[in-house]
Order: C-alpha cells, then sequence, then structure tokens
C-alpha cells in the first residue's frame, strides 16, 4: 500500500511540475512579443517593466488563481499570490541585487515601492474580518475583490501619466517581428499559459491531498516559486546588463499587479477564504516591502547594494523553514 501511494505522489507531482513548461514558455512568447509590439508605441521602460512585462511574467499566477477560484480552492488562490510576492522581494530582488547593486529611481522610491506596501496592508484589512468587525469567518468578498480591481485601476492611470510624460530613454532589447506573427505568438502563449495553469492546480491539489500538506504550503512554496520563474529570470537578466529599470519595475509590478488585479479577479470570481496561518503570510508580504523601502535609504544614494540583497535572502530562508517546520 505504502509504494502504491508514493507512486502516486510521484506521478503527480510530475504532472505538476511538466505543468509549468508550457506555462512558462507560454508567459515567455507573451512578454517578448506583447514587449516588441509595446516598444514600437515608444512606451517608456519603467512602464515596460510596470505593466507589459510584469503582466507577462504574471501571467503564470494570474492563470493558475483562475483555474483555482472557478474550483473554489482559497487556500492555492491566496497562498499563489502571497507566495509569489514574497519570492519576488525576498528571492528574485535579493538575487539581483546580489549579481549588481540596483539603482532606485525617485518615482520608484516615492510611489511605485509605497504603493506596493499598500497592497499588501490593504489584503490585512480586507482580509481579517474576524479582527476588525467580529466576523465568525475572515474572507476577501467579491465587494472585497471589486475594491481591489479599483486600486488596480489606480496603479494603470499611474502609468499612463508616465507614458504622457516620458523622459525615459533606456533601451530594451525586443525582437523585431511583423504585428500579425507577433500578435498570432502571442496568442499561442496565452494557449500554453491556460493549459500549463490547469495541470499545475489539479498537481497541486492531488500532491497536498496524498501527502497531508495543507494546499495553502503547497501554493506558498511549489506552486508561487514556480510561477515566479519568469519573474525571476528577467530581473536576473536585466540586472545582468545592469537595466535596472526593468530588473526593479519588473519585481514592484509584478506585486502590485498580483494583489490589486490576480487577487481582485480571484476574489471576484468566488470569495478568497482566509485562513488563520495566511496572516503570517500577509505580514512577510508587508515586512519585505518596508525591508526595501529602508534599504533604499542606507548607504549613499538610493541603491539596493549586495550585503541588503544577503539580507533579504535569509529572511526569505527562514520564512521557508517556518513553512516547513510549521506547515499548518
Amino acid at each position: 500500500m505504502r509504494v502504491i501511494i508514493v507512486k502516486s505522489v510521484m506521478w503527480h507531482l510530475i504532472i505538476l511540475l511538466a505543468g509549468f513548461v508550457p506555462l512558462i514558455y507560454g508567459a515567455d512568447l507573451l512578454v517578448d512579443y506583447a514587449s516588441a509590439l509595446a516598444k514600437k508605441l515608444n512606451i517608456p521602460n519603467i512602464v515596460i517593466g510596470l505593466t507589459i512585462v510584469a503582466f507577462g511574467t504574471s501571467a503564470p499566477e494570474l492563470v493558475v488563481n483562475v483555474f483555482a477560484s472557478l474550483e473554489h480552492n482559497s487556500a492555492i488562490a491566496l497562498g499563489n499570490i502571497l507566495g509569489s510576492n514574497i519570492f519576488n522581494i525576498g528571492g528574485i530582488l535579493a538575487v539581483s541585487a546580489i549579481i549588481t547593486p540596483l539603482a532606485v529611481r525617485n518615482s520608484t522610491t516615492w510611489i511605485e515601492i509605497p504603493l506596493a506596501l499598500l497592497a499588501g496592508i490593504v489584503v490585512f484589512a480586507l482580509a481579517n474580518d474576524k479582527l476588525i468587525d467580529g466576523s465568525e469567518i475572515s474572507s476577501l468578498s467579491r465587494i472585497d475583490g471589486i475594491v481591489l480591481l479599483i486600486f488596480f485601476v489606480i496603479f494603470l492611470v499611474y502609468n499612463f501619466t508616465l507614458i504622457k510624460k516620458g523622459g525615459f530613454t533606456d533601451e530594451v532589447s525586443v525582437k523585431d517581428v511583423a504585428p500579425w506573427k507577433a500578435t498570432l505568438l502571442v496568442i499561442a502563449g496565452l494557449v500554453l499559459l491556460v493549459a500549463g495553469g490547469r495541470v499545475i492546480v489539479y498537481g497541486a491539489i492531488e500532491v497536498a491531498s496524498r501527502l497531508g500538506i495543507s494546499e495553502r504550503v503547497i501554493g506558498l512554496t511549489i506552486v508561487s516559486i514556480g510561477t515566479s520563474l519568469p519573474e525571476l529570470a528577467t530581473s536576473v537578466v536585466a540586472a545582468r546588463k545592469k537595466n535596472f529599470d526593468i530588473a526593479i519595475g519588473n519585481v514592484v509590478g509584478s506585486n502590485i499587479f498580483n494583489i490589486f488585479f490576480i487577487l481582485g479577479v480571484s476574489a471576484t470570481i468566488y470569495p478568497v477564504s482566509v485562513q488563520q496561518g495566511s496572516n503570517i503570510d500577509i505580514l512577510m508580504n508587508i515586512l519585505l516591502g518596508l525591508i526595501v523601502f529602508v534599504f533604499i535609504f542606507t548607504g549613499k544614494e538610493k541603491w539596493i547594494d549586495r550585503k541588503e540583497g544577503i539580507v533579504m535572502l535569509l529572511i526569505y530562508l527562514g520564512y521557508l523553514g517556518y513553512l516547513i517546520a510549521i506547515p499548518a
């Protein structure tokens, strides 16, 4: 019997991991060709990082969450978003800073990073019905989802003002293809995303069930790290090329996008129930955002240096250790 269980777990784990192949490749197609079209429209680098690239690299999270919400699986839906945001800063931004110190623009310092912090605070307030108004259960309702989407619209308006102002001249390497070909490849990317997302949700649920691990922990670790691999690749490559706008804008934009848009869409599709342990995850999200904001003002000028990157990475590894030790 034990051998059968082990084989079943391994089989569904392989299915889960296999789902990341079409998911990530589809996201890659989406990023490459959507960015190419955006560049031809003279959209500034920072806006490409905060919207086009952030949307493309967050597409795996979006697809996985849509399927999780349709299946009424709140643990994976919430765990995927919170885990992705925590990994974005404690893993991706940390590694990028370790590769090369990152210079931070004034607009990123005073608008985008505080907005990402605000996103975490808003989720904490909306997700704590028990604490705030004494409700029997805590959840992100459809109304809460709409509130998050309103914040996302505000974020879009901010980016449109950046486009109008212009003033960003850094070059982004994009593919030069005909519009019709780019459109077809974007559609192909979306098809692969959908297929991969469906497989991942199925595999995650089955692995959690057979191992007796909570779906929250699966969402916060395997699923969230897997769906964040496009952000990791994008920011690491950008850091090596010293394209700081993309390296930082990709992470910060994705974190804003994940909460305001993806979590907003998820809660609008079906209310997201909030487990007690999720408050730790939300607070970790806020803490890492606050640490980034503080680090920008330590040392000379506005930089995130290697030592600060190591500190963020150690905090993230400590958080993973907590999840493994207390898998509630």
